[in-house]
């Protein structure tokens, strides 16, 4: 932007809320923010078709459309980056079959499991794991019973072992938010698991459906595998923004029509796809359990995600910006009145605030 001479008001790395902000002499503020995906750039005079010495719309066309693109090039960049560090050093497996239809992208040949973590995932009410206090994101790593040790390091061991020690009463070791936890319980016995089986409500000797996470590691395919987790995660975004936007067309089509079939289909498919800002604390605050890679790892998707939405042509985001930049000059030659441009993009804001709202409610009642 400033080589272009356009004057940059403030550079923030993250986004808002604003942790921490500074004043320099040319006016700009620095600013550290406190959701950690990428960052922002705010310029002098955003309309396109402001004339102002130093605004955004001062510039030509073309050094408008390199600064649009800039920050979403470097989102992509940074988050590609982080990727391939990952996959050298240990990265998350996230997508399998069972969850998104596809095993996450790897050159076997040059692909190592380094470690498994053995999550509580859902957590049976009433059963011997909720009376200790378990919650679906406690990693489980060891049952004792009486000098008997048992490592945990898949779900099928946890399975086997809680079969093994059935009846008796064990001390499960677990991790809580980083802390190692140690707790005795009794597990329910062999025939109470097995009558409950052909029941509405089935148990287990532990009471839980654990999740497993694999961490593995490459070497000299990392770059290969942080681009094909990369072709993976944008396919999977389009095709999840593609349902929450069809979503909210059946949600806004109900309302109207007073089709409340329609309306709740509508309501679940715009918010079944995406999270929100309570999401991304809700997986941020889960990854601290289980360590930095985790964390890392949720930044550089979002960081891509992100590029790739700020990417389409949507009012309000950059993508949206370019485009009705360039539909003007196709339509009149010249930029939209400041009033036309507003309008378009106020109304992109109003349909990306209403889904953002959506979001936030269904997250709530997901995560808290």
């Amino acid at each position: 932007a400033k080589r272009n001479g356009v004057k940059v008001e403030e550079f923030g790395l993250g986004f808002p809320p604003r942790a921490w902000g500074k004043k320099r002499k040319d006016g700009m503020i620095l600013s550290l923010n406190w959701l950690p995906i990428g960052g922002f750039v705010k310029l002098k005079g955003e309309h396109d078709a402001d004339t102002a010495k130093g605004s955004f719309g001062a510039a030509t066309l073309r050094a408008k459309t390199k600064i649009l693109v800039a920050g979403v090039t470097m989102n992509f960049l940074v988050g590609v980056l982080m990727l391939t560090l990952l996959a050298a050093v240990g990265m998350p497996k996230l997508l399998t079959v069972d969850n998104v239809g596809q095993e996450q992208f790897s050159v076997a040949s040059d692909t190592k499991v380094t470690h498994r973590f053995v999550q509580a995932g859902y957590v049976q009410p009433g059963s011997p794991a909720e009376k200790i206090g378990l919650s679906g994101r406690d990693l489980i790593t060891k049952i004792i019973a009486a000098d008997e040790v048992r490592e945990i390091g898949s779900a099928a061991q946890l399975q086997a072992t809680t079969k093994e020690f059935a009846g008796r009463t064990v001390t499960v070791v677990y991790r809580h938010n980083t802390k190692e936890v140690s707790k005795s319980v009794k597990l329910l016995d062999t025939a109470e698991v097995e009558a409950s089986k052909d029941t509405d409500d089935p148990k287990g000797h532990l009471g839980v459906s654990p999740n497993e996470l694999i961490i593995q590691r490459s070497s000299w395919s990392a770059p290969i595998v942080a681009l094909g987790f990369t072709k993976q995660l944008i396919e999977l975004t389009l095709k999840g923004i593609g349902n929450a936007f069809i979503g909210l067309g059946s949600l806004v089509a109900g309302g109207v029509t007073g089709n409340d079939t329609a309306k709740d289909k509508g309501h679940e498919k715009a918010t079944s796809q995406v999270g929100g800002p309570v999401a991304i604390v809700a997986v941020l605050w889960g990854g601290g359990t289980l360590g930095l890679n985790f964390i890392l790892f949720i930044i550089a998707i979002l960081s891509l995600t992100l590029a790739l939405i700020n990417i389409l042509p949507i009012p309000a985001l950059d993508g949206g910006r370019l485009f009705v930049m360039y539909l003007s000059r196709l339509i009149k030659g010249r930029p939209f009145s400041p009033q036309v441009e507003e309008r378009i993009h106020g109304t992109g804001m109003a349909v990306l605030l209403t889904l953002f709202v959506l979001i936030t409610i269904v997250d709530v009642g997901r995560f808290l």
